[in-house]
């Protein structure tokens, strides 16, 4: 694609960065056949190829953001399946992540929009307050009804049915490994899921511990800054991001580090671009040494020895296994969850259209509920037809939204794994056998 950025333009390292990026496409439009929302919608303009003439036009005549240029990028998913399929490389991410950035700058939203943004940033990166506004929505939810706003409802229906307590695995402090030490590694005990699923992270320690791993929650970790990142708020999410680098950069230059472990996929997806994201300041060495550490779960398990299952009635119990967005196509981990999963024994089955977003990414089910419900009710649909006995994800927000409008349990892999080698059965396949008179696991 031809630009015409100016040399003063081309002065600023995130314009340059898009201006690389829109030079290597070339209109061919395989991106609309894997884009969810131009198969859904039909409109070129919500496909990749049309926001890159959206974007193109803005950066390039430093254009204020009108209405319809923001509508139809706050319509993208940033789910990156454009990526996966793209012959010319195009970082469609980097590109998209920057429009927002420049929009949020220079464009002033309803005052409604404003609010709600505002809400999700203050709130959703912060356990804490996560989860007071979770035991909220579950109080006035009976209200529902009442409440005119669409993504309003979202929130209150994203309060799950039980809220865990706090795990004490949360605070700072040091697990060791069970007999001789392989591997020691900081694990990102995340945000959202610390309020929404506490038994993913305890399955991930239990298990790495008993593999040998000493598992380091460092103090000063936290949010990895995805969610305020995909709503353009640059300052919000670098902040949160240097105190990841920083609390991590400690335990490197302390006893060391061999990996940064994640087990929320688009956590990972973030952390694994620090070096992107930091590559103009202070911090742009220690960032590019974070995101080389960074390995999602299932990218460590396999360069680990799993002792022989222990359970043995997990044997051949039917998965289904969703592909998070974040994963397959954001870090490109496609083949290490599915061949963990299958030498534990399980039987692994694929949906129909695995490379499609379930909807929820991040916090688009709750801005954009209507296009999420509809992607949601799809994935559910390709799921279930498989007559899974348990569904498998490695990342929450994908959980919460798949494990909203099905009965079948839905696990993260890792409490599987962690299950047949020793550890407790998920909690979730035992509240569900709890809660359906006919036994789900048959």
């Amino acid at each position: 694609m031809q630009t015409t950025f100016t040399k003063a333009q081309l002065a600023d390292p995130g314009t340059a960065r898009a201006n690389q990026i829109l030079r290597s496409c070339v209109h061919c439009g395989f991106c609309t056949a894997t884009c969810p929302t131009y198969q859904m919608l039909g409109d070129e303009l919500d496909s990749p190829r049309g926001r890159i003439y959206l974007i193109k036009d803005m950066l390039e005549n430093e254009r204020v953001p009108d209405e319809k240029t923001v509508k139809h990028i706050d319509r993208c998913l940033s789910c990156l399946a454009c990526m996966t399929t793209c012959p010319s490389g195009v970082h469609y991410m980097h590109l998209v992540d920057h429009a927002r950035a420049y929009i949020e700058k220079r464009y002033r939203r309803p005052w409604h929009d404003r609010m709600l943004r505002s809400l999700l940033a203050a709130i959703l990166p912060y356990p804490r307050r996560f989860r007071a506004a979770l035991w909220g929505a579950r109080i006035v939810r009976p209200l529902r009804r009442f409440v005119p706003d669409a993504r309003l409802r979202a929130m209150l229906d994203m309060a799950p049915a039980r809220i865990p307590p706090v795990s004490r695995n949360d605070a700072p402090q040091s697990f060791a490994a069970s007999g001789a030490r392989r591997k020691r590694v900081a694990l990102m005990t995340g945000c959202a899921q610390k309020a929404l699923n506490t038994d993913i992270n305890d399955a991930t320690i239990r298990l790495l511990t008993r593999l040998g791993v000493e598992v380091v929650v460092a103090k000063g970790a936290g949010c990895c800054g995805a969610l305020t990142h995909h709503m353009g708020r640059e300052t919000d999410s670098h902040d949160a991001a240097a105190a990841n680098i920083r609390a991590w950069g400690r335990e490197m230059e302390g006893e060391g580090l061999d990996a940064i472990v994640i087990n929320t996929s688009g956590c990972g997806t973030t952390v694994k671009d620090y070096g992107h994201m930091f590559r103009d300041h202070a911090l742009c060495d220690q960032a590019a040494k974070v995101a080389g550490l960074a390995r999602d779960i299932t990218e460590l398990l396999a360069e680990l020895t799993l002792p022989d299952p222990m359970r043995p009635e997990a044997q051949g119990l039917r998965i289904a296994y969703h592909a998070a967005c974040s994963l397959q196509h954001g870090q490109k981990i496609t083949d290490p969850p599915k061949k963990l999963l299958a030498a534990a024994g399980f039987q692994v089955m694929l949906p129909a259209d695995a490379h499609l977003c379930c909807g929820s990414a991040g916090t688009y089910n709750l801005m954009q509920p209507e296009i999420s419900a509809t992607l949601k009710a799809r994935k559910v649909r390709t799921l279930e037809a498989l007559q899974p006995q348990v569904i498998a994800a490695g990342n929450i927000g994908c959980m919460m939204q798949i494990g909203s409008a099905t009965g079948v349990p839905v696990v993260h892999t890792v409490e599987l794994l962690d299950w047949v080698t020793g550890g407790p059965k998920p909690p979730a396949m035992t509240r569900a056998r709890a809660q359906h008179p006919v036994p789900i696991l048959r």
